[in-house]
C-alpha cells in the first residue's frame, strides 16, 4: 500500500512469530493523540523448513541425551532468527517506501522456546535476540515483554487480554476504544486466539466483573503435529480446513482420555505451551485406548480444541446479555471443520441456556486475524512508551500492574 507522507515517522512495528513456527508476522500501526490504533500495512514471512525444524526442535528437551548442546542450538537460534527478523522488517519498509527513522519501535515478541510458569524457580525463553534487531534495523526494539509479569509472581501468559480490552470491550472500562458503543446495550466479548496453544480473553459486558485470560489448551498444535507425521507429502504442513479430519469420526474414548488431563481441572490464571502438549503427551494417552485409524485422532483432535475453547467459554458466560460475541483470530480461525465444530457446540449451547452466542471475526473490528497479534505487540510497545499498564494481574496472577518491556537501542 502507498502510505501517506504525512503520517510518516510516527509508526510502530509489530512482530509476532507464534507456536506453530511457520512464519513471522508484522503490522505497522500508528496512535493518534487519543490512543486510537490505525493498523495500515501488514507483512508475511515464512520460515523455510530448516529454520521451523531448528524452532521445534527446540521446543521438547532432550533429558536423555545430555550431549545434544540445546544450550548452543538455542543460543545460535537466538541471532539467527534476529537476523531474519531484521531481514522481512527492511523487505517490509522497502515495500511500503519508509526507511528506519519513520519507526518509533519495533515491540518484537520473538519465538517462544519454553515457557515453565510452574517450576520451582518459574522461567520463560523467548528467542530473536532484540539487541541484534535494533543493531541491524538502527530502530529501537521493546522486547522480552513476559519476563517483568512473571518476577511479579505472574504466569506471564497470556499477554495479550490489556490489548483486546481497547479493541473489544463494549463496557466503556478500556484505556482506547476504537468505535464508541452505547454501555447500555454492551454485549459480553470472548476473543479466542487459535494458534498453536489457544488462549481466551473474557471482557464482561458490566465493569464490575474482571477481565479473565488463559490458555485454553492446545490449539493447532497437535493437529499440525499429527498431520505431518503421517503426511511427510504434503504440500502443506497443517490440516488444510480439516479436510484430513473430516475424512475420520470423532472417537469418544479418545476424546475423555484427552480431556481427563489435570490441565483442565486447573483454576486461571494458568498457561501452557508446546513443551507440554506434544506427539509423545498424544501418544501416551492413545496408549490407553484401542487403536484407532490416524483420521479417527485426527477428527478427535480437532473436537479436542473446539471443546475445550467452548468448555471455557461456558464457564465465564454471564448469561446477562442477549448476545454473547465470539471473535475467532489466529491460524485455526481458517479451519473450516474446527470452526464448524466450535459452532455447533455454540449453538447448541444457545439452545439450551437461551443466551445468544454470535461467532465473529476479527476482521469486523478492522483487524485481520492473522495479524492481530503482530499489532499487539505493536500496541504493548507503545504502551511501554507511553507508560501505560499493559499487564493485568486477574489475568496472570502477577502481584500488581506493570508496564511490560525492555528497551534495546540500536
Amino acid at each position: 500500500m502507498q502510505i501517506n507522507s504525512a503520517k510518516k515517522n510516527n509508526y510502530y512495528l509489530g512482530l509476532m512469530s507464534g507456536t506453530s513456527a511457520d512464519g513471522l508476522d508484522l503490522a505497522l500501526v500508528t496512535f493518534d493523540q487519543n490512543n486510537k490504533l490505525e493498523h495500515h500495512a501488514s507483512y508475511y514471512q515464512a520460515y523455510n523448513e530448516q529454520t521451523a525444524a531448528k524452532i521445534t526442535a527446540l521446543y521438547y528437551a532432550d533429558n536423555n541425551n545430555p550431549n545434544n548442546n540445546e544450550i548452543d542450538r538455542a543460543f545460535e537460534l537466538d541471532v539467527e532468527l534476529a537476523k531474519l527478523f531484521a531481514n522481512a522488517i527492511n523487505a517490509f519498509l522497502v515495500q511500503e517506501q519508509l526507511n528506519c527513522d519513520d519507526i518509533i519501535a519495533i515491540g518484537n515478541h520473538g519465538q517462544t522456546i519454553r515457557h515453565r510458569p510452574l517450576a520451582k524457580h518459574p522461567f520463560t525463553l523467548q528467542i530473536g535476540c532484540c539487541q541484534t534487531l535494533a543493531t541491524l534495523t538502527n530502530i529501537r526494539v521493546i522486547g522480552q515483554f513476559r519476563r517483568k509479569d512473571m518476577a511479579l509472581g505472574g504466569q506471564g501468559a497470556p499477554l495479550v487480554p490489556a490489548f483486546h480490552q481497547t479493541i473489544f470491550s463494549e463496557n466503556g472500562a478500556n484505556q482506547a476504544v476504537i468505535d464508541k458503543i452505547e454501555t447500555k446495550n454492551a454485549s459480553d466479548v470472548f476473543v479466542v486466539n487459535i494458534g498453536g496453544i489457544a488462549n481466551l480473553t473474557f471482557l464482561p459486558a458490566t465493569n464490575k466483573l474482571n477481565v479473565i485470560g488463559y490458555d485454553t489448551g492446545t490449539g493447532n498444535a497437535l493437529m499440525d503435529d499429527w498431520f505431518q507425521l503421517h503426511n511427510p507429502d504434503s504440500k502443506t504442513n497443517y490440516d488444510k480446513d480439516g479436510d484430513w479430519a473430516v475424512e475420520g469420526k470423532i472417537n469418544d474414548d479418545l476424546l475423555r482420555q484427552l480431556l481427563s488431563d489435570n490441565y483442565f481441572q486447573l483454576t486461571p490464571p494458568k498457561s501452557t505451551g508446546r513443551e507440554y502438549f506434544h506427539l509423545s503427551w498424544l501418544k501416551k494417552q492413545l496408549g490407553n485406548i484401542k487403536p484407532i485409524s490416524n483420521q479417527d485422532v485426527q477428527a478427535t483432535l480437532t473436537a479436542f480444541t473446539a471443546i475445550t475453547i467452548v468448555n471455557a467459554i461456558k464457564q465465564h458466560s454471564t448469561n446477562n446479555t442477549n448476545i454473547t460475541k465470539v471473535y475467532l483470530c489466529g491460524g485455526g480461525a481458517h479451519n473450516k471443520t474446527l470452526k464448524n465444530l466450535i459452532n455447533q457446540q455454540l449453538k447448541s449451547e444457545s439452545q439450551s441456556k437461551g443466551n445468544t452466542y454470535k461467532l465473529l471475526l476479527t476482521k469486523e473490528k478492522c483487524i485481520d486475524g492473522d495479524q492481530l497479534e503482530a499489532v499487539a505487540f505493536a500496541w504493548l510497545a507503545f504502551a511501554y512508551d507511553e507508560k501505560l499498564l499493559s499487564s493485568m494481574p486477574a489475568v496472570t496472577g502477577a502481584s500488581k500492574s506493570c508496564t511490560l518491556g525492555t528497551v534495546y537501542l540500536p
